[in-house]
């Protein structure tokens, strides 16, 4: 068993990159995340790992940094809040377009513009539908504990390894500044360039090695051909990861007559409504999506032949809720319910919503 501690998700976050490897961290300090970076200065895993900790001039520095020595094969992270991941898209774009894998860390807070430092679940349509130009993807993660803040840092890692891409843990302040007992892993090596090779493929720059051919990474292509069939090799990609990678949580719905869909925090407030709910009488399930994407679609759509209806719970002005209707079709009603401006709804509220929109209604 791992070593347990009480932890805020900031910080392990920090802990988590230092013990599975974690080659370095370029970031910059906004809140509600900057304990991430702190944690990481705090640690000085440059004595204890050889993990590079750098403070960047902005964020749009940090990605580039990350760009750079994803580049190389470096298992390289950075974090942030909403306006300064929209100060990053370019870069993340650039990232998906010469297929680079890293991972990026959103904790949220509520917006449009500077908004407030308060938690939101605002970004959701940033994070799932791109955030910068073109047609890319980036694999999202959505943690809804602190255990899982130390969980998705090194499944984030797999994953965008597994398929070249930028990866995305997507949670709030609420979980960021939470603190709950977490079990911590244990201490992976980092891997050698030799190691990356034979596991991943030969793509990295680290030298022309071993008389190999040289490896160019770019995401600019003129010619339009060409570029189409880069597009279309990467929406093959993107197709892969909707067939091996979906995650998702079903709690209480097997006997279920109504169903909740919220990710992150929300889904954790939901868990408590759907226990008032049933104490009320009323047959009502969660279904949680930890992959934003992919996206639980076939779950979703396999629920909406049992249930009268959804309502879709998230911190925001509804965008989650555009691909559970999607993914349902048109057979029942789904309704959104969510709060905005930093204010965390009750599970009181969320039966109460349930009732007025759905049961009701």
């Amino acid at each position: 068993m791992g070593e347990l501690r009480l932890m805020k998700g900031n910080e392990v976050i920090a802990e988590a990159a230092i013990r599975c490897g974690c080659d370095g961290y370029f970031g910059y300090p906004i809140t509600p995340q900057s304990e991430v970076m702190e944690t990481l200065m705090d640690r000085e895993p440059w004595n204890e790992t050889g993990m590079v900790v750098l403070q960047a001039e902005s964020e749009i520095a940090s990605i580039h940094m990350v760009h750079g020595a994803a580049g190389s094969g470096k298992k390289v992270l950075t974090s942030s809040s909403s306006p300064g991941i929209s100060l990053m898209a370019e870069g993340i774009s650039y990232l998906a377009g010469a297929e680079l894998p890293c991972l990026i860390v959103n904790v949220q807070r509520g917006g449009p513009g500077l908004g407030t430092i308060q938690p939101s679940q605002a970004d959701y349509w940033q994070s799932t539908k791109g955030g910068g130009h073109g047609d890319y993807r980036l694999i999202v993660l959505a943690p809804s504990s602190v255990q899982e803040m130390n969980d998705f840092v090194e499944l984030g890692f797999q994953l965008a390894f597994k398929y070249r891409n930028p990866a995305m843990i997507l949670t709030d302040g609420v979980i960021g500044q939470m603190m709950e007992k977490v079990v911590l892993a244990d201490y992976i090596p980092r891997l050698t360039d030799e190691e990356i090779n034979e596991k991943y493929g030969s793509w990295v720059t680290n030298g022309r090695k071993h008389n190999r051919q040289r490896n160019i990474i770019t995401s600019l292509e003129m010619d339009s051909v060409r570029m189409e069939n880069n597009n279309l090799r990467l929406q093959k990609k993107y197709a892969r990861m909707e067939e091996e990678d979906v995650l998702f949580e079903e709690i209480l719905c097997e006997d279920a007559e109504y169903l909740l869909v919220a990710f992150g925090s929300s889904a954790r407030i939901c868990q408590k409504a759907v226990d008032q709910a049933r104490e009320k009488g009323i047959k009502v399930g969660l279904l949680r999506p930890i992959t934003l994407f992919p996206f639980p679609q076939k779950p979703i759509a396999k629920l909406a032949k049992q249930v009268k209806g959804m309502l879709v719970v998230e911190m925001n002005a509804g965008q989650m809720v555009e691909d559970v209707k999607l993914a349902a079709g048109c057979a029942i009603p789904v309704v959104h319910f969510g709060r905005m401006g930093g204010i965390i709804p009750s599970p009181g509220e969320v039966v109460e919503a349930l009732e007025q929109k759905l049961i009701g209604g």
